[in-house]
């Protein structure tokens, strides 16, 4: 078990390190101000076998990486370690917001999706703006 979760903390490592993750709300949010752009919110959770199939495949694709990188300041919330503020759900996970660099909402959805259904909620959210 402490093998188990010694791969999650590391792999969650790697993920962050490969795209440039926070994991401060309100940090990101100043960024977002600043680079006068929108925020990709990630919401997983320690355990979640969902969270880490799209981490391993989707988030590790070179055209998600520069689409998310180009387009949005990037959080990344572990539901079980990290502050999430308010009005944000959180029960289910993989859950995925886009948020304006105020914190509102743009665009929500929830669950694992491979490359082209990413994007294509993608283009849900460029349309909402």
């Amino acid at each position: 078990m402490k093998v188990f979760i010694m791969m999650l903390a590391l792999s969650s490592l790697l993920l962050s390190a490969e795209l440039g993750w926070s994991n401060d709300y309100k940090a990101t949010l100043a960024e977002a101000k600043k680079l006068n752009k929108d925020v990709y919110m990630l919401i997983t959770s320690t355990d979640c076998r969902w969270c880490r199939k799209f981490e391993s495949t989707t988030l590790q694709d070179k055209s998600v990486i520069e689409r998310l990188e180009q387009q949005y300041v990037l959080l990344h919330l572990n539901r079980d370690i990290d502050f999430i503020p308010e009005g944000y759900k959180k029960k289910r996970v993989p859950r995925h917001y886009f948020l304006t660099n105020k914190g509102e909402i743009i665009y929500s959805f929830l669950g694992s999706w491979n490359k082209e259904d990413f994007f294509s909620f993608l283009k849900d959210v460029d349309e909402k703006r």
